[in-house]
């Protein structure tokens, strides 16, 4: 078990490299199952929940092999098995593309429940609907969903919520169904069209990703692609508050900035100055000047990002006046606020609304990581905050950032990652235990 130790304090300065986007990634790597031939997949970002991918892909009988730092190639014509091992699954929700991606390619798939970061219930009734529209059946059975088709046709599919998951599922589905698939109240995030443009790039027939109602034509064959995974969204909105909560100065480079209007329209409201480029982004503030307070509300793309929601709000901590910040997509999502009240945030929280009084000030303290952007948000108090910041349970932030610690020490933070000794994490766990017992 390992943790981040940071001593807080250092402006960040210099340039940032951003990898290629988790949210996308985790869908195109089970879409290669589709192919008819070998494709290559470039600008992988070294993460968890890609190596956990990977890992299925060979347990189910596809054959991957490393070419570069960050490109594959996957051979998905020796696929035998059309089960993904529990003990795979249990650790990414993202697994449940599996079931997509097999039933597309197979009219099978056997997938155990997702399991993921701890954010509420987040139930999968919608790709299952879904599925069902397009001519599968299915069972639930003792943690484990079994897809069977005769055939897949193409249908029309309209979702009661806008859910990111079950669009990109349906897609999978459908892109080798007969006939035309019409898809409403679909997602619009970038990641759902950069996996149509990998499933085109093969010969698929997607249209309209990227709005509201995508429509797509069935095809018998997928051939082989070249495919280069878009920029992480995410991940440059973290490195932008983290410039500005440690008011530096930072270039990020391997960006697309329209990805990031939201986040940079809330930011130059609170007072950090946004430069764009081509393909680059410069974000600073000045040592002097003051952040000020905002009122952030999530929504599905092309609002403010959910995944995004507790970076920003540790950003206000440091502002002045009173922000509120509203979660309208995931429950759960303030989980980390009292990990923040330890390192001094002031910050109530009401249900979906959270009300921060801006402070200006942060001190290092202990701290868990509760999911993977709860984690980010942490390691941006602790490169802000005064003395030294200690994170355990990094593992979930490893789920989604690639060598994080690394870039940031290439940013000039003072950030390192140590092992906690068996004997110590063996304490910690037997501490926790011992708290959960006097709870019940």
């Amino acid at each position: 078990m390992d943790k981040f130790v940071i001593k807080g304090g250092r402006r960040l300065s210099g340039e940032v490299v951003i990898s290629g986007a988790k949210n996308a990634v985790v869908a195109i790597l089970p879409a290669v199952i589709l192919s008819d031939q070998p494709c290559i997949i470039d600008n992988v970002p070294d993460i968890n929940d890609v190596r956990i991918s990977l890992k299925i892909l060979r347990e189910i009988g596809a054959e991957v092999s490393r070419l570069d730092t960050c490109k594959y190639r996957i051979d998905p014509t020796t696929i035998k098995r059309f089960c993904v091992p529990y003990e795979s699954a249990k650790k990414m929700r993202a697994s449940y593309y599996f079931l997509g991606a097999l039933l597309g390619k197979y009219n099978q798939a056997r997938v155990s429940m997702p399991g993921g970061c701890p954010l509420g219930d987040r139930p999968i009734d919608q790709h299952l609907k879904a599925f069902s529209i397009l001519g599968a059946d299915y069972t639930l059975s003792q943690g484990m969903i079994d897809l069977k088709a005769q055939k897949l046709t193409g249908n029309q599919i309209f979702f009661d919520v806008v859910t990111v998951g079950a669009t990109m599922n349906a897609m999978l589905a459908a892109v080798k169904a007969e006939g035309l698939t019409i898809i409403e109240n679909a997602a619009k995030e970038p990641h759902i069209v950069d996996l149509a443009n990998f499933l085109n790039s093969m010969g698929a027939n997607i249209m309209g990703a990227g709005t509201d109602v995508i429509k797509i034509r069935g095809v018998e064959y997928l051939r082989g692609t070249e495919y280069s995974v878009v920029p992480d969204q995410i991940e440059a909105g973290t490195f932008m508050i983290a410039a500005a909560a440690t008011k530096g100065d930072v270039l990020l480079k391997n960006i697309i900035p329209k990805h990031l209007e939201s986040i940079t329209k809330k930011l130059e409201k609170i007072g950090v100055n946004i430069e764009s480029f081509d393909d680059s982004m410069r974000v600073w503030v000045e040592a002097d000047a003051p952040l000020v307070k905002v009122n952030v509300k999530t929504s599905p793309h092309p609002g403010f990002p959910t995944d995004m929601q507790p970076q920003i709000a540790t950003l206000l901590t440091l502002a002045s006046g009173t922000s509120i910040v509203t979660e309208s997509i995931w429950d759960k999502r303030f989980g980390y606020v009292d990990e923040l009240r330890r390192m001094g945030a002031d910050i109530t929280v009401n249900g979906s609304v959270a009300l921060i009084e801006g402070t200006g000030r942060l001190n290092g303290a202990p701290v868990k990581a509760c999911d993977l952007r709860a984690g980010a948000a942490l390691i941006i108090a602790g490169l802000a905050a005064n003395g030294v910041t200690e994170i355990e349970d990094i593992f979930h932030i490893e789920r989604g950032y690639d060598s994080m610690e690394i870039k940031l020490r290439q940013l000039g933070a003072d950030i390192e990652k140590v092992a906690i000794p068996d004997e110590v994490q063996t304490n910690l766990e037997r501490n926790n235990l011992s708290e959960n017992a006097q709870a019940v």
